[in-house]
């Protein structure tokens, strides 16, 4: 294992500290317990969205903490939940007054904890509520899940009941339009090759060469099945198609899309996958409004790549085209 880092039990911490001297501008770092906030945090008056989950998926979530996203975000430890000791005080501190939602991937570990957190934030008088992504089409009940696994889409509703937020939605409404986009979300991805968590030392699953893994979990979790190495074509078509059935998309539809690194594939590659999903939508007239490419929910240096598909309407399209200023998404402020 061959990693730019010093103690693998302080990966986390050291990290984050890192990500805090870079955009001191935008959030502001607690060292014990950990989480990271908006550094106008609170904001009075502004339902407050707080999201987190096991580290190593960087820019997810810490990246997304900024005007127009998140108020704080969790970072747990390499591929591990964080704890109620650190929700709870990340909850209290971005609270302005009207409320707070957690935005929680459907990872069982994460769902506990930030329950028991939002139990003990209800107890302090702060009104939570809670959404769970579940946009992974592979698999339901898998080794980290009971249902759906959260995955890409979680940038999305991230990014939209942000946007709701910032705009003086209510609670309920912000709620309503979390819901909304997990309603319309649907990811899948593959991977190449695994990724190695620091403290474990060794990959976190094997393939050869001559194999993928379609339906990759973000941590590693097994997919649908491993087959034989194919063209990228071949590849895109076996993620795209389940999305585009499970969301029973038709021709007119509206789509935003992104085609999201694993954190050790190439732009070049991720492009290739872009262009044969736009050439795949187009061919069943569905029509690609906005698109993200890049690394935007990786898991550490795993080779491989993910779609994810929300079907947009008027509303949709104008939150996502909203201001954010965040260290991984930034346009229109």
């Amino acid at each position: 294992m061959k990693k730019l880092i010093n103690d693998p039990n302080n990966v986390v911490a050291e990290s984050v500290e890192g990500f805090g001297l870079a955009h001191s501008d935008l959030v502001t770092v607690h060292p014990d317990p950990l989480f990271v906030s908006r550094s106008d945090a609170p904001v009075r008056g502004k339902v407050a969205l707080v999201s987190g989950g096991g580290s190593g998926h960087e820019p997810l979530h810490a990246g997304y903490v900024g005007l127009g996203m998140l108020d704080s975000a969790v970072p747990g430890a390499m591929f591990t939940s964080p704890t109620p000791d650190q929700i709870i005080p990340a909850t209290l501190a971005v609270d302005g007054g009207v409320g707070v939602l957690h935005i929680v991937k459907n990872y069982t570990g994460d769902v506990l904890n930030f329950e028991t957190a939002a139990e003990m934030a209800a107890a302090s008088g702060v009104d939570v509520r809670t959404v769970l992504v579940n946009d992974d089409v592979a698999v339901e009940d898998s080794l980290y899940t009971a249902g759906r696994r959260g995955v890409g889409g979680t940038v999305f509703v991230e990014k939209i009941a942000g946007a709701a937020a910032e705009r003086g939605d209510s609670l309920d409404d912000v709620t309503a339009v979390a819901q909304r986009v997990i309603d319309n979300v649907r990811s899948m991805g593959v991977a190449l090759a695994a990724c190695t968590v620091p403290h474990a030392g060794t990959p976190s699953f094997e393939l050869t060469d001559q194999e993928i893994e379609i339906g990759i979990g973000i941590h590693g979790e097994p997919g649908r099945h491993r087959i034989a190495m194919e063209s990228a074509d071949g590849i895109t078509s076996r993620l795209l198609e389940p999305i585009v059935a499970d969301l029973s998309l038709e021709r007119g539809d509206k789509v935003l899309i992104m085609v999201n690194g694993m954190g050790g594939t190439p732009a070049s590659e991720l492009y290739i996958v872009y262009r044969r999903a736009v050439q795949l939508l187009g061919e069943q007239g569905i029509e690609v409004r906005r698109s993200l490419v890049g690394n935007y929910i990786t898991a550490l240096e795993m080779q491989g790549a993910s779609i994810s598909i929300l079907r947009l309407d008027d509303e949709l399209l104008e939150l996502w085209d909203a201001p954010v200023h965040t260290a991984a998404l930034r346009w229109g402020a």
